[in-house]
Formats: C-alpha cells, sequence, structure tokens
C-alpha cells in the first residue's frame, strides 16, 4: 500500500498546506507499515523541507509547459508517477480541482475535506467536513486506491523528520486546454486560507477608511485579515478577503468577526474555526449564537483598546 502526496508549492515556495499534507500522509503510512513521496511541480525550495515532515522520498517534476497552472495537465503530471493506493493532496483551491481528475483518470475514489487520520485503511474510512463545514460524516471507500484532500488547520503540521532521497523526472505533458486569463493574489502578508488566526470585519466598520484598527489588530496578533461579501462587493476590500459560502471557506484557531451580522452564508465559510470571538453593538446579531465568545459593544472603542492591551502584554 504505497502512499504518495501531492506537496503543492507557489512559485516554486512550499506553503504551509504542503507541510500539512506531508505530515497526514506520514501518519497514514506509519498506520500502514509504509513510507511516504512527495511529489511536486517545478519547484525551487529544498526537499529537505520535505523529509522534516515525513517524506522518504521526493520526486520533482520538471515541465516549462506546466509553469501556468492546468488541473488537467498537473493531473496527468501526477498520474505518471505517482502509483499508489492511496494520494494526499491539502485542499486547496488548485489542489483541489487536481485530486478529482486525478480520480477520474485512475478509477479511484475521490475523499474531500478529512479531518483526522483514518480510522480504517481497509476499507479506507476517514471523518470529514459535509454540508459546507456544519457537519461532519464518517467516508468509507472500498476502492483499490483513494485520493483524499486534508482540510487545512484541520491535522496541523508536525515535524516527523527522516532520512529522504530527491528524484527529478522530466516530463512534456500538453497543457493547452487551459490558459490563464488573470491570477488574483492577496496582498496580505499571510495566506488567508492558511492563517492561524483571521481578524475579520464586515459593514459595522461604516467605511474603508476604518479599517486600519483592523489591520493594527491583525498585526499584534500576526493574523490574516479578511471581510465580508457586502463589503467586498461594495469595494472596501479586495474580493481575495471574502470569505463565506460564495468566497474562501477557512479554519483558523481563532477568527475574530467585527461588526458582521453572520448570515448563514458567511458562518458557511467560517464554522470550521476552533475559536470564535464575535464583537457587535447588536445584542440580538445572529453571529451570537455561532460564537464561543461575544462582546457587545461598540468596536471602535473596543478593537483599539483590545490593540493597546495585546501590545502591553507583549511587550
Amino acid at each position: 500500500m504505497a502512499v504518495f502526496v501531492y506537496a503543492e508549492n507557489i512559485n516554486g515556495v512550499y506553503k504551509k498546506a504542503a507541510f500539512e499534507a506531508v505530515a497526514y500522509a506520514k501518519a497514514i503510512a506509519d498506520k500502514a507499515g509504509e513510507t511516504v513521496t512527495a511529489i511536486s511541480v517545478n519547484p525551487t525550495d529544498s526537499s529537505d523541507l520535505l523529509y522534516k515532515y515525513g517524506a522518504s522520498n521526493v520526486i520533482n517534476i520538471k515541465d516549462e509547459g506546466l509553469k501556468s497552472f492546468s488541473a488537467k495537465a498537473f493531473a496527468q503530471a501526477v498520474s505518471e508517477v505517482a502509483n499508489g493506493n492511496i494520494i494526499v493532496f491539502p485542499h486547496t483551491t488548485d489542489a483541489s480541482s487536481i485530486a478529482p481528475m486525478l480520480a477520474v483518470m485512475n478509477g479511484h475514489s475521490l475523499i474531500t475535506n478529512a479531518l483526522e487520520v483514518p480510522e480504517s485503511l481497509s476499507p479506507f474510512q476517514v471523518k470529514r467536513k459535509s454540508f459546507s463545514g456544519k457537519g461532519f460524516m464518517h467516508a468509507k471507500s472500498e476502492a483499490a486506491g483513494v485520493i483524499i484532500t486534508v482540510s487545512q488547520n484541520a491535522f496541523g503540521v508536525k515535524e516527523n523528520a527522516v532520512s529522504g532521497s530527491e528524484e527529478v523526472k522530466n516530463l512534456s505533458v500538453a497543457n493547452e486546454d487551459t490558459k490563464v486569463i488573470s491570477h488574483e493574489q492577496s496582498s496580505g502578508k499571510l495566506d488567508l486560507k492558511e492563517a492561524e488566526v483571521v481578524v475579520s470585519a464586515g459593514r459595522g466598520l461604516k467605511g474603508p477608511e476604518n479599517w486600519g484598527m483592523i489591520e493594527d489588530l491583525a498585526n499584534v496578533l500576526g493574523a490574516a485579515t479578511a471581510c465580508s461579501k457586502p463589503v467586498s462587493d461594495i469595494g472596501w476590500r479586495p474580493h481575495t478577503e471574502h470569505v463565506g459560502q460564495t468566497g474562501k471557506a477557512i479554519s483558523p484557531n481563532l477568527y475574530i468577526a467585527v461588526g458582521i451580522s453572520g448570515a448563514i452564508q458567511h458562518l458557511a465559510g467560517v464554522n470550521s474555526s476552533k475559536t470564535i470571538v464575535v464583537i457587535n453593538s447588536d445584542p440580538e446579531a445572529p453571529f451570537f449564537k455561532s460564537a464561543d465568545y461575544g462582546v457587545v459593544g461598540d468596536a471602535f472603542q473596543i478593537i483599539p483598546a483590545l490593540t493597546e492591551k495585546i501590545k502591553a502584554i507583549k511587550g
């Protein structure tokens, strides 16, 4: 039972999601008495970073035709080198589009948004998120091969260093079906989907000129910033910061929502957060029903005071 993992990189640089996926694959491999082989496309980072989290073998695919992303072309490239029964992907936007393509090509079953190490390997059974994160289910597959995507921040980045070896595979995969028209990237310092702490705000901030206090709080917490859909729709914040059912789904350890009412569409994107703190002047705001901690009050007084208090504690 060979275990493979797709180690995603952005412009050649490995991200946190890649390390989490490798660590997750290592946990499966240990359970099966196997080793982990990591696959990456055109990386520039050292494979030592993947050995650190449990990859005993690293296959670096080199292909100039894969400089632009295409789910079909990347799936074809992975298919040419991955011959394992279990293939793990991070549940990122790109990787989640490669995984189903690969499942069709290889005739594997597909289980997405896994939260924990599989309960059993034969049959393969694992706990996963369902209903836009509002529920859980135990998915089971009896297929010979399984492809699984790991929900970000669910398993964690766990070091499990091993001695590793690297192999370079030179491929020439056709990549003509998909053309990149534009690729918008977040201007924030942290990747929103990988951030462990997120500070988010809505129309309660009254205007884009007031976002400085949100960014100040995020800076002292080492957090990423986010916003509700109405805020991005009216142009106060970039669409890359929109979290919710039609935006990004996130799973930070701490989610602080400021001036957001908590509509069901917003909750669908953030209810996997481990701890939710809601700050709102309306005591009847629906978000309080989903919060672990709620603060009723004026955000324009609370946020600056909270920021200064955290600075004092850290200082």
